[in-house]
């Protein structure tokens, strides 16, 4: 018979990742909510939440766990040139609201989005507090056509979504981000799930129990909230 999963209730805790079942991989448990307190303390245990309205919050720590560690970030030949013809231009938390709705557009591959309203107000709230940020990518016209955003928490940037309307436009957003993280001495990106695209740019699968002990040596990291700008253009990024 499946195992189910624990249904949480206001204030209960989210379950040892240790429960979490196989199939789907990484599911933890439901229910809870979308509070600030709770996102940060699930992210500071590797959790995160993943379900489309109308279901109930779904909490997942899958394994294996898809990490890019900053000095590992793969810049392709064809990439760098890509930057250093200045094609776009970059922000930092300069449209963070329009980031996540871009993110949480239509894709090719799905007719939903688990992005919705929910999640949208909870990771603003984030935002406002100073958790979450955004990286944005601007075509020559000021067209919003690439970025990305996710919650940073000591030395560990947890990545949620990226999107692209324009190629390269999410590549060179991810080697921004680098950039940033890299000078705040950051250990750790955590891209949750892998997938081709960020196998290119060098991330990697690892145990979820590699991955926890990865977590807890740089979650305590102080970093300096003054890293989060970005050079005047693409090629500085190099």
């Amino acid at each position: 018979m499946p195992r189910r999963i624990p249904f949480l209730h206001p204030g209960e805790e989210l379950p040892p990742s240790s429960e979490a079942l196989e199939y789907p991989n990484g599911l933890l448990a439901g229910g809870g909510d979308l509070t600030p307190e709770r996102l940060l303390a699930a992210y500071r245990r590797g959790i995160f939440p993943w379900y489309e309205e109308p279901q109930p919050v779904l909490w997942w720590t899958p394994n294996p766990r898809s990490v890019l560690l900053p000095d590992e970030l793969h810049v392709s030949r064809s990439l760098r040139k890509v930057l250093r013809r200045d094609r776009f231009a970059l922000g930092v938390d300069t449209a963070f609201a329009r980031v996540m709705a871009d993110c949480a557009g239509p894709r090719p591959d799905s007719d939903g989005t688990w992005i919705g309203r929910e999640m949208l107000r909870a990771y603003i709230e984030l935002h406002h507090q100073g958790f979450a940020h955004s990286v944005e990518v601007f075509d020559p016209a000021g067209e919003l056509v690439g970025g990305l955003y996710g919650v940073a928490l000591g030395g560990v940037f947890f990545g949620e979504s990226m999107f692209s309307r324009s190629r390269d436009a999410s590549k060179v957003a991810l080697v921004a981000l680098v950039n940033i993280v890299s000078r705040g001495g950051f250990g750790l990106i955590d891209c949750q799930v892998g997938n081709p695209h960020l196998a290119s740019m060098g991330a990697r699968d690892i145990d979820r129990l590699d991955f926890e002990a990865r977590l807890a040596q740089t979650i305590a990291i102080e970093t300096d909230p003054g890293i989060w700008s970005l050079p005047g253009t693409c090629g500085d990024l190099l």
